[in-house]
């Protein structure tokens, strides 16, 4: 929602105690959302087949035929009969400062999901990403993975600031990629005690997203890929960049690109996002797409995932 005044107007500093306020707003957009939602429907887009698993409201039906008519399987979903699915509702003023509520809501029975029964009704997947979701939930998904030696990616963002070390270095350890930002890489290395080199040693491969400066990808042979961001794009909305990269890249892992080949997708599906409102209203031309790729990383990045890419699903 967009309030066309400033929050700052209203508030009397020695009555704060007693706050009580309604903004008149003018616009009100409801868009779709969730980082597993958002990394699944880019990599249905890609040609992926991705299994999304997590815990909804029964208010999910228009949201599951959305992802369904997109490629994204919704069998591995939970559903709630008590709570609505979690949702963030936030209001921005004219100097965009923002007041924001974030609802869990059925969030909450992520624990209740046991992942084996989904790997076999699906007959098995490349790689489980584990995203923010429920904290036992997170621990619960990232312990099971290991018990039952399925390969998986790490990927706590947003949970961070809420975790402690102990937490953080049970869902890290063991994965087969770490996927932070810059300021997440920082926050995981103070957290949990551990330096950079020994996170490493646990994890096989950390990818750190770096903004407009691009990713890094450290090898766990001790290498380091540094891919620049796509150029020349105007951002319209940096909201679910950071989910594409993930798509994108996880993308290139299922058809065997190289590590930098995938980040090289994921910076250019990043790009569709950024100059899109909203997360998953972006539609993807391969022409375009690999034009990018060819103009940023040159012909020969570009063949390699042109050959890769049978399945693209492109604006279906």
């Amino acid at each position: 929602m967009t309030f066309r005044g400033r929050f700052s107007d209203s508030l009397v500093v020695d009555q704060l105690d007693k706050i009580s306020l309604s903004f008149l707003v003018e616009d009100l957009d409801v868009r779709r959302g969730g980082c597993g939602a958002n990394i699944a429907f880019g990599l249905a887009a890609l040609g992926e087949e991705p299994v999304l698993i997590g815990a909804v409201g029964e208010d999910f039906d228009d949201y599951r035929s959305w992802l369904e008519r997109h490629g994204v399987d919704c069998s591995g979903v939970h559903v709630s009969e008590t709570k609505h699915t979690a949702r963030f509702v936030c209001t921005t003023d004219a100097a965009q400062a923002q007041i924001a509520t974030f609802y869990a809501g059925a969030m909450g029975e992520a624990r209740e999901i046991e992942l084996k029964p989904i790997h076999d009704r699906v007959g098995g997947w490349d790689i489980v990403l584990i995203g923010p979701d429920d904290p036992e939930g997170m621990v619960r998904h990232t312990e099971e993975s290991r018990a039952r030696g399925y390969r998986f990616a790490a990927d706590p963002s947003q949970q961070l600031a809420f975790a402690d070390g102990a937490l953080i270095r049970s869902l890290i350890d063991g994965a087969a990629y770490l996927f932070s930002n810059e300021y997440e890489a920082a926050l995981t290395e103070k957290k949990t005690g551990w330096s950079a080199g020994e996170i490493q040693q646990r994890v096989g491969t950390r990818v750190v997203t770096r903004g407009a400066d691009g990713v890094s990808v450290y090898e766990a042979d001790g290498s380091v890929i540094d891919v620049p961001a796509i150029a020349g794009v105007t951002p319209v909305d940096p909201t679910g960049v950071g989910d594409a990269f993930r798509a994108g890249f996880l993308a290139g892992l299922g058809v065997d690109l190289p590590h930098e080949q995938c980040a090289q997708l994921g910076c250019a599906l990043a790009a569709s996002v950024v100059e899109t409102t909203g997360t998953q209203e972006y539609r993807l031309d391969r022409d375009s797409l690999m034009g990018r790729l060819r103009t940023q990383y040159g012909d020969a990045a570009a063949s390699i995932v042109v050959d890769r890419l049978p399945r693209f699903r492109g604006d279906l």
